[in-house]
């Protein structure tokens, strides 16, 4: 396996009409993340966090049809309230790391950076930077064949982060 990562990584920002701590807090609380975490239309069935450099943060979303997704973070740096990086990958209900489940050649981990920035206004800029992490050449053209779909997750998500942010 090649450690090289995909030449071009994937990154999405948002601005949130909150201050950073709020932002930084709902993704650092399991009973948060709980709330708004997926792509639309997808319910948090499970949220347990660990939230410490080695600990983990695993969760099970059931999908509009009815299907579960595991998902796993182990964090590798955690700096409140200005950046989180983890390990990310699909998992199993016990935590154990799974291919994608609808795409065998996704990487099978992804290093995920979240950065947190003060805006104007009280506001948080967000970020998210993917890149593969120990992925094969096909894993890397997966990665980069899916921005499009990434972008249309992530759109989701922080829609749902959104909606959320209004309400705390």
């Amino acid at each position: 396996m090649s450690t090289a990562v995909a030449q071009k990584p994937f990154v999405i920002s948002r601005v949130f009409n909150a201050p950073r701590e709020i932002v930084f807090d709902a993704f650092t609380k399991p009973e948060e993340m709980k709330k708004w975490w997926g792509p639309r239309g997808f319910t948090v069935i499970a949220s347990k966090m660990d939230l410490r450099v080695g600990g983990t943060y695993h969760y099970g979303m059931r999908a509009p049809n009815g299907t579960p997704m595991w998902g796993k973070f182990v964090y590798r740096e955690i700096v409140r309230p200005e950046r989180i990086v983890f390990i990310n990958s699909f998992s199993d209900e016990n935590g154990g790391i799974t291919r994608h489940p609808m795409a065998p050649d996704w990487p099978l981990k992804m290093v995920t950076t979240f950065t947190f920035e003060d805006a104007d206004g009280d506001k948080t800029k967000f970020t998210t930077t993917w890149v593969p992490l120990d992925a094969t050449d096909a894993e890397r053209a997966t990665f980069d064949a899916g921005h499009d779909s990434m972008k249309q997750g992530w759109t989701g998500t922080l829609d749902q982060l959104e909606a959320h942010l209004a309400n705390v």
